[in-house]
């Protein structure tokens, strides 16, 4: 379940000032584990990793992740989070639950 606030962005009005036009996006107060690893695994499986061998335990390793794969990985995690993943943060993480933890962390 999505906790969470919308905030409103105005979105330039028309020059006839008849209207304003109003877009809404949202902004998660939590960081779900289950929505971080959902994120994860989809990319990997873009990646070319196979969608069943992904599991928290898994590590990058196993799963034949190189470091491109990983930056590739925490550009979408900055994209849908909006949490940095930096390099010494992924030499620190060797499993798919392990960076699951850390954006989580980083989240809230």
């Amino acid at each position: 379940m999505w906790t969470g606030v919308l905030r409103e962005r105005s979105i330039a009005a028309p020059s006839d000032g008849l209207f304003t036009k109003r877009r809404y996006t949202m902004s998660a107060t939590t960081v779900s584990e289950d929505r971080v690893f959902e994120t994860i695994a989809d990319a990997l499986a873009e990646l070319g990793t196979e969608r069943d061998q992904i599991t928290r335990e898994a590590s990058f390793e196993s799963l034949d992740v190189d470091s491109l794969d990983l930056v590739e990985v925490g550009q979408v995690i900055q994209d849908q989070f909006d949490v940095e993943l930096k390099g010494d943060d992924m030499k620190n993480v060797g499993t798919v639950g392990e960076v699951v933890d850390l954006v989580v962390e980083r989240a809230s």
